[in-house]
């Protein structure tokens, strides 16, 4: 096990307020030893880690120089927290981060006084920040007091439009308000688009060197040659001839840029913005992710999430797979058809690994489109390339896909654009917890008239999925798989597609059938296993569509069993509430069939190991095991 640091100053940091008595060399050795402790605490639960070292002397800035909690510090996204949580009084908890039972790997209100407000998706802060300002001056929250809003927000999610939609509002409303701009060149993955190239211009060449020299230097916001009265104090807040144009036209005063990683910057910058802003300024920061550590300097994500790891040598610790992952078959299975037709394209929003589409933009780079941490105008892209002939594949997380809805209802579902979605994460997903679970898809598409919705059970029926998908030309088709390993099955050598609306029976069986929708088929099969010690033997099918039902299979299930279970990964709402709708429809609840539903329930459930939070969700093979019983009236398992 990695030695533990020596952090002599750090420990005698109980929280914020403790800082505020330092000097400024000691809140520089404070950040060395901040450095070092996160280094360490993440080296032995994983997690988020470049992100973290890369704001690490912001943190300590900002909370030496502002009232926190009082003031209020709003992280956007927030998986570069961990500095942040260690010095507001978490320290002694940080190795349970992303654990059962154990602190968030996001900000959370929950947690700490010095989390106002929770985040784990990007592009909140600004609105959130705006939304305390507001709160600040109408008189709320007496008790702390209100103080500034803070909102740190990276140059990835600056992209996004809701960035830009609370930028215009709070510059139309002029409250004070104070926005980092943490310039980091990178989101995830590198950043794409106009933005990106607007910050890169702004601190290229000799005007950030001018302004280097200058900050280092400053006891005041101005230094001695520029302290010529208001005028010239305007023109430098505005952006120093290094070009803060676009935010001074959204009525920001725009600051920078500084280096982020230098403290003698850093602090008379904030300080002076502290004591004299009037209204909404941008403080524009360039920082390095992984900074102070080669290994997550040096990482083509910049450590973005890395399991356990040895300090010495940043090499990860990590189990043997015993199969592909989900997400790498959905990527080679969609190369290979990419390969023989050539109107297949693929689109992400800011996350080409994490949806495998990175293997795709190798062989296809003219093919594969990165449009940024902007959800909604990757789904409307994906309808133009549709409408203009393309077979656009639109591959995102199902917690992502949450943003770009009322594209996929407006832009996509109303005029029956064959928008294929590669829908990733689907279910519970682990330590990223509640704000990353795949729960709601099925029934926000599944409602959607003309949609078509499938659900892999194995990484076998994903590849069959994926042909399926590029197959299918008359209107919008989904297909959702989980994160992590699949159940290492046979592979076909090709995917043939599905005939559309039709499941597939597994085990013919009596007495009680259970219909599975996705890959909690597994779990049912382990359940039945169990149950056929007991001389029951249920009837096993894949439904592999929530839309369009399989009307045959579902009416012959209810016909020839007392009792029907659906079992999904999904909210209430979903495949189990269509199936309901199609038997009362036709009436067979008249007749006394036993109908039970398991989904996820109405709760949003913390992180832990996927079996555990599939545990508290009741949809293992125990609690299979326990609906058939219940249902058989068999009674229940030891």
């Amino acid at each position: 096990m990695t030695a533990k640091p020596q952090t002599p100053l750090l420990d005698r940091i109980a929280g914020p307020a403790d800082m505020r008595h330092l000097s400024d060399p000691d809140l520089k050795r404070l950040a060395g030893e901040l450095r070092a402790e996160v280094i360490h605490a993440v080296s032995q639960t994983g997690g988020h880690l470049g992100a973290g070292l890369g704001v690490v002397e912001l943190t300590v800035a900002l909370h030496a120089v502002f009232d926190t909690p009082r003031d209020r510090l709003i992280w956007d996204v927030s998986h570069q927290s961990y500095p942040h949580k260690v010095l507001t009084g978490r320290r002694d908890r940080m190795l349970t981060i992303r654990q059962k039972d154990g602190l968030s790997g996001f900000t959370k209100r929950s947690e700490s006084p010095y989390d106002p407000f929770g985040a784990a998706h990007s592009s909140t802060s600004i609105s959130a920040a705006l939304g305390f300002a507001v709160a600040r001056d109408l008189g709320g929250a007496p008790d702390p007091a209100l103080g500034d809003a803070i909102a740190v927000i990276g140059d990835g999610a600056m992209s996004a439009g809701m960035a830009f939609e609370a930028l215009n509002n709070a510059g139309h409303m002029g409250k004070r308000l104070i926005v980092i701009l943490n310039d980091n060149e990178m989101s995830i993955a590198p950043p794409v688009g106009a933005m990106s190239a607007y910050l890169s211009r702004l601190y290229a060449g000799a005007p950030f060197q001018e302004f280097k020299a200058l900050a280092k230097g400053a006891v005041s916001f101005l230094p001695p040659p520029f302290q010529e009265g208001a005028r010239r104090a305007k023109e430098l807040l505005k952006g120093l001839a290094v070009g803060g144009t676009l935010f001074g036209e959204l009525g920001f005063s725009y600051v920078g840029p500084i280096d982020g990683h230098d403290l003698d910057q850093l602090l008379p910058v904030l300080r002076t913005v502290h004591d004299r802003a009037t209204g909404p300024v941008l403080i524009h920061v360039i920082t390095k992710k992984g900074k102070g550590y080669a290994p997550a300097e040096g990482a083509p994500d910049k450590g973005h999430g890395v399991g356990k790891f040895d300090v010495a040598t940043g090499e990860q610790a990590k189990a043997k797979s015993n199969a592909p992952s989900y997400t790498s078959v959905f990527a080679r299975a969609l190369i290979e058809h990419a390969a023989n037709d050539d109107k297949v394209v693929a689109v992400t929003a800011a996350m080409p690994d994490g949806t495998g589409l990175n293997l795709f933009a190798e062989r296809y780079p003219s093919r594969c489109f990165d449009v940024g941490i902007a959800e909604q105008h990757g789904v409307t892209f994906c309808a133009g390339l549709a409408a203009g002939g393309m077979k656009p594949f639109c591959a995102i997380y199902s917690t992502f896909l949450q943003r770009g809805y009322d594209q996929v209802v407006h832009d996509v579902a109303i005029q029956r654009l064959p928008v294929r979605f590669a829908i990733d994460r689907a279910g519970l997903v682990g330590a990223d917890g509640a704000t990353h679970a795949g729960a709601f898809d099925i029934a926000f598409l599944a409602n959607l008239p003309g949609f078509v919705v499938m659900a892999a059970a194995d990484e076998a029926e994903l590849v069959h999925m994926v042909a399926t998908a590029v197959a299918y030309d008359d209107g919008p088709i989904a297909f959702r798989f989980p994160r992590g390993e699949g159940t290492g099955v046979t592979m076909p050598e090709r995917g043939v597609p599905l005939e559309i609306g039709k499941g597939r029976m597994i085990r013919q069986g009596s007495g009680v059938a259970i219909l599975s929708f996705g890959t909690r088929l597994s779990e049912v099969e382990t359940a039945c296993e169990s149950l056929a010690a007991q001389g029951i033997t249920p009837t096993i099918a894949d439904a592999r569509f929530a839309k369009p039902l399989d009307r045959e299979l579902i009416l012959a299930l209810a016909r020839d069993h007392e009792a029907l279970i659906t079992i999904e990964e999904g909210a209430i709402g979903g495949f189990g509430s269509h199936v309901a709708q199609l038997l009362a429809e036709e009436g067979v609840f008249d007749g006394g069939l036993k109908f039970r539903s398991m989904v996820l329930p109405d709760t949003f459930i913390d992180q832990a190991s996927p079996a555990d939070m599939y545990a508290m969700a009741g949809l293992n093979a125990a609690d299979i095991e326990r609906k058939v019983l219940d249902v058989a009236g068999a009674g229940t398992p030891e």
